[in-house]
């Protein structure tokens, strides 16, 4: 029986729509499995690179998870799916507005409804507050969430303070031979997105896709660093109450918010160097009676697909 599979993306420098064609290139090639591409495009699209000022404005919404217009994708009313792969970048530790955009759309929730959805993060490294909020968005639209994958810069947390905001505001990503390792995913780790691709397929072809439970466990979808928990609950509650306050100010673009803006940006650079380096440290000297509950939220996090490797010897390469 012939299968259907709609890959939704969103990708400003080509990073994420590579993501997504890596992944599904396995699907491709099975004569049995037909694959829709949809390249998500907003009313009023967003830079790149980006100014410092636009970047800023963004990120209130973006929190606050306020849906841009979105233009509808160019598919017929009555188009089913037997699943569908959300692949998204993640802002300000949230999705980036045009997936939110998607996911509250009519078009996209009627797509979403009863439908089996595998998410796919390709970020600089925190993502968990993002994947929450994305699920939560999914069970509002009635979709089944079946596996998540994760794929981060792999660059040091400190350098990547450096080399993603470089890239975002000038398009360059930095050399190999550099003092800072580039920015972004390496070609490895875009390649072997083909493994949950074949995984995918193996499960498409038994019908796996309609039971309840993930069909990605044992290839590492999505490990978890710990480090991040604690200091992801901390940013974000910062963002949200920094975002509220700036669109009490004005609406995105006008002229009046720009100064609270600026005041939020020296405020997120004071956090960075003070705070952060603060609060990394007592999280090491706090970790050991912290222990159980991070496990907890660690596993909880790496849900469903988990971080096992048990399964990669298999998918890993043909």
């Amino acid at each position: 029986m012939s299968k259907r599979v709609l890959t939704v993306y969103w990708s400003q420098s080509g990073q994420t729509e590579r993501v997504a064609h890596a992944m599904v290139a396995p699907l491709e090639a099975d004569p049995s499995i037909e694959v829709v591409h949809a390249h998500l495009q907003p009313e009023v699209d967003y830079p790149f690179p980006w100014t410092v000022t636009r970047f800023l404005d963004v990120f209130p919404e973006s929190v606050h998870l306020d849906p841009p217009p979105m233009q509808p994708l160019d598919l017929g009313d009555e188009e089913e799916f037997d699943l569908v792969i959300l692949v998204y970048q993640v802002w300000f530790l949230s999705p980036c507005p045009p997936i939110t955009g998607f996911l509250r759309s009519a078009q996209g929730q009627r797509i979403l409804r009863n439908t089996p959805v595998v998410t796919v993060t390709a970020c600089r490294n925190m993502w968990l507050t993002a994947q929450q909020k994305v699920k939560a968005l999914l069970a509002e639209a009635g979709a089944a969430h079946r596996d998540h994958v994760a794929v981060v810069d792999p660059g040091p947390p400190l350098a990547t303070f450096i080399t993603t905001p470089r890239w975002l505001l000038s398009g360059n990503r930095g050399r190999e031979d550099g003092w800072l390792p580039p920015a972004g995913l390496t070609e490895k780790q875009i390649a072997g997105m083909a493994r949950f691709g074949r995984a995918l397929r193996e499960a498409l072809k038994e019908g796996r896709e309609d039971l309840d439970a993930p069909m990605l466990t044992g290839l590492e979808a999505a490990p978890v660093d710990r480090r991040f928990i604690t200091s992801e609950a901390i940013g974000h509650r910062s963002f949200y109450i920094w975002g509220k306050l700036i669109r009490a100010v004005g609406r995105q673009g006008q002229r009046r918010r720009r100064p609270v803006l600026y005041l939020y940006m020296l405020f997120l650079i004071a956090m960075i160097i003070t705070v952060v380096p603060i609060s990394l440290l007592v999280q090491r000297i706090a970790r050991p009676l912290m222990a159980r509950r991070l496990d907890e939220k660690q596993r909880a996090h790496e849900a469903p697909s988990g971080a096992g490797r048990e399964r990669m010897d298999i998918f890993d390469g043909e």
